[in-house]
């Protein structure tokens, strides 16, 4: 894993060969952060990565300037990779929460100005996790959301839906709150 840009960018590190994670490919992290680059200043934000698998998307936010930086991941092994990470770059703001995402957001009544969701392709609430984080307590007006998937899926008819990137085969939709 590398991180791409940023007070941490080239550095690399590298995945436990037992992760469970299908991490964001470098050529699709690098492009959605070009196009949220576009929509948001990242210094002083405060980001939510959902499923946070390797801490990719984390450590990018936290290499780009944001303030805090939440992640939540349920595998131990990923949950430990992330910790180590953290801990080798001195990463301050970030908050690493070993947990069920669902309950998380259930749970949490912190505020984000951006939250990123990457969940299992397969995943059987997929398709309702929009709403699900659109309806939360973690996003407030002006809060950017970008949710990682698979070409089966199409959220543009949702009511806060902006736009949908496409690279190789990861898409992004994005949503910025009301």
């Amino acid at each position: 894993m590398r991180i791409i840009r940023g007070k941490y960018g080239r550095r690399r590190f590298d995945v436990p060969g037992n992760i469970t994670a299908r991490p964001t490919t470098d050529m699709a992290r690098e492009n959605i952060f070009n196009v949220l680059e576009n929509l948001v200043d990242f210094d002083g934000l405060h980001a939510l990565d959902l499923f946070a698998g390797t801490g990719a998307i984390s450590f990018e936010f936290a290499s780009r300037g944001c303030a805090t930086v939440t992640c939540v991941e349920k595998a131990a092994t990923q949950f430990n990779f992330i910790r180590r990470v953290q801990q080798q770059l001195n990463i301050e703001g970030m908050t690493v929460v070993k947990g069920d995402v669902f309950r998380f957001l259930s749970s949490c009544r912190q505020q984000f100005d951006i939250v990123f969701a990457d969940p299992p392709y397969d995943l059987p609430q997929l398709a309702d996790l929009p709403a699900l984080v659109l309806g939360s307590a973690v996003v407030k007006p002006g809060t950017l959301f970008v949710m990682e998937h698979s070409r089966r899926n199409d959220f543009s008819a949702l009511p806060q839906f902006i736009q949908h990137r496409t690279y190789g085969k990861v898409n992004f939709s994005l949503f910025r709150v009301e």
